[in-house]
């Protein structure tokens, strides 16, 4: 995206660019339906167009940067009911995905989240290309 020194507010505040940055709403404990685009590897790994997650977070992307990360090959792949973005994807990387949302709070030995899945996988076929 042509940010060299992106930087994230809780860590660098004093940044000059704050590509992370604090939300008005915290979304520390809320539980959020997420709105997950069509045609995205995210959808692909979901299975469906909407999903509903646990998030632990009070930092998001900044919305000044959205046209910029529009622009660029970092595509938001999931929204939430306010149209922020909460999942972010470089669709021609294997795996390369970003939640706002902790995946691991809603899976288990036997319903692992979906996306815990996709990475074990693409693990798995990277793993597989070495022998």
């Amino acid at each position: 995206m042509g940010i060299g020194d992106a930087a994230h507010q809780e860590i660098t505040p004093e940044a000059a660019h704050l590509l992370i940055s604090k939300m008005v709403c915290s979304l520390v404990g809320v539980s959020q339906t997420i709105v997950i685009r069509s045609g995205t590897r995210t959808e692909e790994f979901y299975g469906k167009a909407e999903a509903t997650e646990q998030f632990r977070c009070s930092y998001g992307l900044a919305p000044e940067y959205r046209r910029q990360i529009a622009a660029s090959e970092l595509q938001v792949t999931a929204v939430g009911p306010d149209d922020e973005a909460r999942v972010v994807e470089l669709p021609r990387q294997r795996f390369f995905l970003a939640t706002l949302y902790l995946p691991q709070l809603l899976s288990s030995v036997a319903n692992p989240h979906p996306l815990i899945v996709a990475f074990l996988r693409a693990a798995a076929q990277l793993e597989g290309r070495r022998d």
